[in-house]
């Protein structure tokens, strides 16, 4: 048992560099397609890292030539030279700087765009287990992170590790014996660096956890804030986000604590070295072995070497907690969408729009069924309203004509096509949705009309507009007409003008198989039957899938499914289905019959 305890912490030490190794190489693949860039940063970095080394040199002959000589006449040329070499020194630091910061910047930028068109690419389920929160901190917070590392920290890294290699080796030119004696507390600083640096990783981890959990709770607020307001909710959510920003303070304490240790412990070690430098090189001076000067300039060397070692525990404690939030950033990347393309994949035709369900099981969790044989054929142009308490499944079915799931058993099909086989694109292309909860984009009535089509003349877009009753009140009731901005998810237009502005859209599409879910639930008598208009017009000739609470906009369906705990109990037209008095339909008809007074 004993040796089975050591070895644990071994194998978890190992893991531990694999992953940095892998996380390394894999941020460094991001440099490659700049490594034309990379490799002129890193040329003038060693000539400008080079030409600062020359000084201490230069100060030792200052203080050989001139003042233990007194040979002035040499003074004026030293300065001169020091001069040509600080300008010439600017120029490499110039170049390298500047093409190391569009080396980083453009891996960045790639990474950003990467990480967002995964995000894009990952199926509902994805979105339905993560908070949004957690999402808007991966493409903010752990990237601001990456980005300092590889922007600022790893400019600063290339040049204290060649200040460091080049002002060691200059030290053995000098005095190899005094340097094995100085070199002798690098091995310490390297284990304390890395043992605590682990711990610095882990704690960052944690620091970025929590950042993401206050992201939740402040996206959740604001995008909720009406309701917050109504119930007077304000105290509350002020307590919830600050007991999360604590969160994120204690965290950060931990790693401060921990960053607070590393770096007097090389700074300690670091001076050390200079202490004793000072120290047998004064006694090296008095027996002859060592010039004033050139212990002058073993003192600058020596200082060269502790500078970059001290400033080397805060870059890799840095290093370390942007490994913890690149970790956190792959971590999405290497997420497999649940609904991807089959490899034989093949693009859907234009379809006349026959969609047909055959025994169709559909579960979210393995051990919660929501769909149980679910069988049903819906003609090409004919309207199928689903109805039926809440939970009964309306939703998650029509969600799964899109693939936006696939189905635990059964098939689906469109004009006979599987929508497994078929390429996701091709068949989304020729499906049209208008949710219950319209979403509008911060942007113009305009462009939200035209991501229906976005090669849509302004012609089509006035004329969907037209069929979907948004014109009037857009050019009449709107401050700038079409150029009016809607406000975040369409906060400036009231519920009906989003659902019309959300039909235009979908007639722009003009897709041939419309999915409305509960489209009008939410709307007053007069906005209802402005949206209803429309979308009988938008449903006209095309194959329609209608959720609605009230019964009364679906009377006219060619089919009504009743759908109760995920099965089909009832189907048929409203007529057929009013006739069983013991019906679930006849029911729900009933109790809404007897609330409206109808």
């Amino acid at each position: 048992m004993g040796r089975q305890h050591e070895s644990n912490p071994d194998k978890k030490a190992e893991r531990l560099n694999k992953e940095s190794l892998q996380t390394f190489r894999r941020i460094f693949a991001y440099v490659k397609p700049y490594r034309g860039w990379f490799i002129f940063s890193a040329i003038t970095l060693v000539f400008s890292a080079l030409l600062g080394l020359v000084l201490p040199l230069v100060i030792g002959s200052v203080v050989d030539v001139v003042l233990v000589d007194g040979d002035l006449g040499q003074l004026n040329r030293i300065i001169l030279f020091l001069f040509v070499i600080f300008i010439v020194q600017a120029i490499f630091s110039f170049m390298h700087r500047l093409s190391l910061a569009f080396v980083g910047e453009r891996a960045i930028a790639d990474i950003r765009i990467d990480l967002f068109t995964h995000l894009q690419s990952l199926s509902l389920r994805f979105y339905d287990d993560t908070r949004t929160g957690s999402i808007i901190s991966r493409l903010t917070n752990d990237i601001s992170q990456l980005q300092t590392a590889v922007t600022d920290n790893l400019m600063a890294l290339l040049r204290q590790g060649i200040t460091l290699i080049g002002a060691v080796i200059l030290l053995f030119w000098l005095n190899w014996q005094l340097t094995l004696i100085i070199l002798i507390g690098i091995p310490i600083i390297t284990l304390t660096m890395v043992v605590l640096g682990r711990q610095i990783r882990k704690a960052s981890k944690q620091v970025q956890d929590a950042l993401a959990e206050s992201a939740n709770v402040a996206e959740e607020t604001t995008s909720g804030v009406r309701i917050v307001k109504s119930f007077a909710r304000e105290q509350y959510e002020i307590g919830r986000y600050t007991n999360k920003v604590m969160d994120i303070f204690e965290a950060a304490m931990v790693k401060a604590k921990i960053s607070a240790v590393l770096a007097p412990i090389i700074g300690f070690l670091a001076f050390t070295s200079i202490t004793l430098t000072l120290w047998i090189g004064s006694y090296q001076v008095v027996n002859g072995n060592l010039t004033a000067g050139g212990l002058v300039a073993y003192l600058v060397y020596t200082m060269m070497v502790a500078a970059p070692i001290a400033s080397l525990a805060g870059l890799y404690a840095q290093f370390q907690s942007a490994l913890g939030a690149t970790e956190r950033v792959f971590t999405i990347m290497d997420m497999e969408p649940d609904i991807q393309n089959r490899p034989d994949a093949y693009p859907l035709p234009p379809v006349t729009g026959q969609v047909t369900f055959e025994k169709v099981d559909f579960d979210y969790v393995p051990s919660a069924p929501v769909l149980h044989q679910v069988s049903f054929q819906a003609e090409p142009g004919q309207v199928v309203a689903l109805v039926g308490p809440s939970g009964a499944g309306k939703s998650t079915l029509i969600s799964l004509i899109p693939r936006f799931y696939d189905v635990a058993d059964g098939r689906i099909t469109i004009d006979g096509h599987d929508v497994r086989d078929m390429q996701l694109l091709s068949l989304r292309r020729q499906i049209g949705i208008v949710p219950q909860e319209t979403t509008l984009f911060s942007d113009t009535v305009y462009e939200n009309i035209r991501y229906g089509k976005l090669e849509a003349t302004e012609a089509e877009i006035e004329t969907a507009a037209k069929a979907a009753n948004a014109h009037d009140f857009i050019l009449n009731e709107l401050p700038d007409g079409y150029a009016t901005l809607v406000g975040e998810r369409g906060v400036k237009l009231s519920g009906g003008q989003r659902q019309r502005v959300a039909i235009a859209r979908a007639i722009l599409k003009d897709p041939r198989i419309l999915i409305l879910d509960e489209a009008t639930s939410s709307l007053d008598s007069e906005s209802e039957a402005l949206v209803q208009e429309a979308l009988e017009r938008l449903m006209h000739g095309r194959t329609s899938f209608v959720i609605a609470h009230r019964l009364s906009t679906v009377l006219n369906a060619d089919t009504i499914l009743v759908l109760d705990r995920g099965r089909i109990v009832e189907q048929g037209s409203h007529d057929e289905l009013i006739l069983s008095q013991d019906g679930l339909y006849f029911r729900l008809y009933s109790m809404q019959f007897k609330e409206t007074g109808d």
